[in-house]
């Protein structure tokens, strides 16, 4: 007869049965079927006595886990002062055996698995009865008191406010007055929808000026367009030309050897602080500048609040007209515009407003096409897209707009007053027919940029100056295209980068 305790009751037998083929089940050696029987184990450790039988192990390991299972109960039920004595006896000193001869028979005899995951991973089942703690709410949703509720941890439990139909307990010290959150029975309905406390609530986000007004964009034959001064700017504001206004972006840095500039900021006297992008489109470049230069801010701004949200925080985006007059709180150490030839009416005042807004030793540059093409030979000529060019020149000084003033840049910024005005010459060939690699690439990537704005260049001018119907202008466009694709017209768009300095 084995000495242990007697287990009478059905649960005290499924636990001892549980403990039986869980333990031999660890026992078992990897890759083999069958468990390794835990009294073999046992015998054949040198260091475990076996003068007790593996039942009255199990019996007494069932008889403390039944032990624990209960004491735990009270524990639950009882306060948290309360605590149970520990459990020490036979069962306690098997379990010690019983541990010592898993971890020393292991070392010797069974080979440790390798796992391509962390343990964690291989065995989910062992967190997965846990859950995590959570704060106890009373039945009628008010807060509950400090003495509710403690973590059976020893860590410090989690202060609530009190509750206010709780009483105190007596001998405890006072507690500390929290401020009560407006319960909803407070709140009331304001009948006045027009009425606000909390001033215009059309303000899109902390980072812009824009209203909610100037993203109701202009839909006009199957584009958008800006609705801040609505009809200033001919291009489109939809998703196919942000899309090309990245591409030109590219562009601009395969020109420029991979820079975003070409004024020599990184030796300026003071460095680099404050910087204006005009004519912004997508914020590309203002991003990428703000990366470049993390100490400086970054301002651009547009017609079309296009931007997207999530930029450096050193970079915002503002609904501006650049024409109008410029009401900025400080200087620039730097500004920048590019692409602008179809966006001004005077490109001569909006050179002035960046002077007067460049800090002394600052720099001003414009980056961009001289509009016309130029064709190499005659191969232009008779083809549908000398007669659309011919169009564009039309309709652009209908409305008012001279898209060749950038050959006047360099003496804009001379005539607004700024010195060591440089002007650096590039082209884009309008295809792959011109020799050399880079000329190659670059006229690969225009070509693309060409074909992707071509219709935005053209309907909102061709309708609304010279009165087009819309079928005409796409018959056109069509013959345009394939003039372009065919790579036998040797025309080039040249481009220039102006920068100049203001005198101290």
């Amino acid at each position: 007869m084995v000495d242990g305790p007697v287990l009478t009751s059905a649960h005290d037998r499924r636990c001892a049965r549980f403990i039986i083929v869980y333990g031999e089940s660890m026992m078992a050696s990897p890759g083999e079927s069958d468990p390794m029987p835990m009294s073999s184990a046992l015998a054949d450790d040198p260091v475990q006595p076996v003068s007790k039988g593996i039942s009255a192990t199990v019996a007494d390991l069932a008889s403390d886990r039944v032990t624990n299972t209960n004491t735990n109960k009270q524990e639950s039920i009882g306060t948290s002062e309360e605590k149970v004595e520990e459990h020490s006896g036979p069962a306690s000193e098997n379990l010690a055996a019983l541990s010592h001869h898993t971890e020393s028979s292991a070392e010797k005899s069974l080979p440790i698995p390798q796992y391509d995951e962390p343990i964690s991973q291989v065995h989910p089942d062992s967190e997965k009865d846990e859950e995590p703690p959570s704060v106890p709410i009373s039945q009628d949703d008010g807060p509950v008191s400090e003495g509710s509720h403690q973590s059976e941890s020893s860590a410090e439990p989690l202060k609530l406010a009190p509750s206010t139909d709780a009483e105190p307990l007596s001998g405890e010290p006072p507690e500390v007055e929290v401020a009560e959150a407006p319960s909803l029975t407070s709140l009331s309905v304001d009948g006045d929808e027009s009425d606000s406390a909390l001033g215009d609530p059309s303000i899109y986000t902390t980072t812009t000026s824009a209203r909610s007004s100037v993203y109701d964009f202009v839909y006009e034959n199957g584009r958008t367009y800006h609705s801040y001064r609505e009809g200033k700017y001919v291009l489109p504001n939809d998703e196919r030309e942000r899309d090309r206004l990245d591409l030109q972006h590219h562009l601009f840095l395969l020109t420029l050897s991979g820079d975003l500039y070409n004024a020599p900021l990184k030796g300026l006297p003071g460095g680099v602080h404050n910087v204006l992008d005009i004519g912004t489109g997508t914020g590309i470049w203002a991003i990428e500048f703000a990366c470049e230069f993390p100490a400086a801010n970054v301002i651009g701004t547009d017609l079309s609040p296009i931007q997207p949200d999530f930029v450096p925080p050193n970079c915002h985006f503002e609904v501006d007209d650049a024409e109008d007059p410029w009401l900025f709180s400080h200087h620039f150490d730097y500004i920048h515009g590019r692409a602008l030839a179809t966006c001004f009416k005077s490109h001569m005042a909006v050179v002035k407003s960046a002077f007067n807004f460049t800090r002394p030793g600052g720099y001003f540059e414009l980056q961009d096409c001289i509009v016309p093409f130029v064709c190499m030979d005659d191969s232009m000529k008779g083809t549908t897209l000398e007669r659309w060019v011919d169009l564009i020149m039309q309709a652009t000084a209908k409305i008012g707009k001279d898209w060749t003033r950038v050959r006047k840049y360099k003496e804009y910024l001379e005539e607004a007053g700024f010195v060591d005005v440089v002007e650096r010459k590039y082209t884009w060939p309008v295809g792959t027919w011109a020799k050399g690699k880079r000329e190659k690439i670059l006229g690969l990537w225009y070509r693309e940029d060409l074909l992707s704005g071509l219709q935005g260049f053209t309907m909102a001018l061709l309708t609304r100056a010279l009165g087009m119907l819309t079928a005409e202008v796409e018959v056109l466009l069509a013959g345009v295209r394939d003039d372009i694709k065919s790579n036998k017209i040797h025309i080039y768009i040249p481009v220039r980068v102006v920068y100049g300095r203001k005198p101290l």
